[in-house]
Formats: structure tokens, sequence, C-alpha cells
């Protein structure tokens, strides 16, 4: 996947997520399998394109 691709998947689900958590709560079962979707998308993200930081 592109990472401009990624980065239109993860601001999609992001508007979808904040539209769930107003609508139904922060709760819901929607609002937190659109969470953790963001989530994967944020990671995937994370592995293919930052560098990983190194703790001293």
């Amino acid at each position: 996947m592109l990472k401009h691709d990624l980065l239109e998947q993860i601001e999609q689900k992001r508007a979808e997520l904040v539209q769930a958590a107003a609508v139904s709560g922060f709760s819901s079962s929607l609002t937190i399998k659109f969470s953790q979707e963001l989530d994967h998308l944020l990671n995937e993200y994370n592995r293919k394109y930052n560098k990983k930081l190194s703790i001293n």
C-alpha cells in the first residue's frame, strides 16, 4: 500500500470514529470498533514509514 493511500485511509477512519463517538458515545461498540481499526492503520503506518526510536 502506498503512503498516500494509507494516509487517506487513516483520515477516513478518523472521521468515522469522530462521527460514531458523536452519535453513539465513546463507549459504544461501533466507536470502539472504529478506534481499533484506526489503531491498526496507525500501527501499520508507523511500521512502514517511521524510523524506530532507540531508547538508551
